[in-house]
């Protein structure tokens, strides 16, 4: 049985280090990236001469429901799903409130269900979503919102979320808080569906992280620089740190871990939490 891994994000970033760190753990892992030169540049890096293990490019905007029919299509040519590491993404200086969304929580769910008829005894799945939620104080919002947000692949999700959260979500800073509540959020009810089949899916909510996308997020974001300063580790985290979290969370050592959001932030919220 040849095994198959992907990883999203993985021309860069936390997902290159993902990449890294999963490459050895499945037969085949398909780098998934917008940017196909990047992906195609680590793949060639993780290249096993001895054969043991392979890593392939994949170009693809984790928006496109094409593109994810065909990386479905390719997973189940290889062998059989084995884990997804899905850290793809964008914050909240790089797009506009409703790009934001459609990147970081419907993409989310593009994925899961383009993989969905895959996931069999062992597959595991990790998504990417943030502590930022927890910060901004919308971990807990009204069921109202909750029902919205539990629906992401509806057409008028985009109109739904507006109304009901406010015009304040036209921020990036805001929307990208509430995109990644959905995310987790997802997750758990991810975990629920596709547990029958012996599957598991969590989430992973990283703290600030030595990444370009967390440096270029520091230089607007003077909170950002605040929250460093506050946590107790005293530094930003690397990102082989969150990888090596990502590895153990779809390893088999992680058999009964499923349907929660794992907190790697070094012990910032921990510091802020009561303040």
């Amino acid at each position: 049985m040849t095994t198959v891994g992907i990883v999203t994000g993985a021309g860069r970033g936390m997902g290159e280090a993902c990449a890294r760190r999963l490459v050895g753990t499945v037969d085949v892992l398909l780098l998934v990236d917008r940017d196909a030169a990047s992906a195609e540049a680590v793949a060639a890096s993780l290249d096993d001469p001895a054969g043991h293990s392979r890593a392939e490019a994949f170009a693809l905007d984790i928006t496109d429901r094409e593109g994810l029919a065909r990386l479905a299509a390719r997973v189940a040519e290889l062998g059989t799903l084995r884990a997804v590491a899905h850290a793809a993404g964008i914050s909240p200086t790089m797009a506009d409130w409703r790009r934001i969304f459609e990147v970081d929580l419907v993409g989310t769910a593009l994925l899961a269900e383009a993989l969905r008829p895959l996931a069999t005894e062992g597959t595991a799945h990790v998504y990417f979503s943030s502590m930022s939620p927890l910060l901004a104080g919308v971990d807990n919002p009204d069921p109202a919102i909750g029902a919205i947000l539990d629906e992401p692949l509806r057409e008028d999700f985009l109109d739904r979320i507006r109304e009901a959260v406010g015009p304040e979500l036209e921020q990036s800073t805001l929307a990208y808080p509430w995109a990644k509540h959905g995310v987790a959020r997802f997750a758990r009810r991810e975990a629920v569906r596709l547990g029958p089949v012996g599957a598991r899916v969590c989430s992973l909510a990283p703290g600030i992280i030595d990444t370009p996308q967390g440096r270029q997020e520091a230089a607007e974001q003077s909170s950002m620089r605040r929250l460093v300063e506050a946590t107790p580790l005293g530094r930003t985290g690397r990102s082989e740190e969150v990888a090596e979290v990502v590895a153990f969370m779809l390893s088999d050592g992680a058999s009964f871990l499923n349907g929660v959001d794992i907190l790697v932030d070094g012990g910032v919220h921990a510091a802020v939490r009561d303040r």
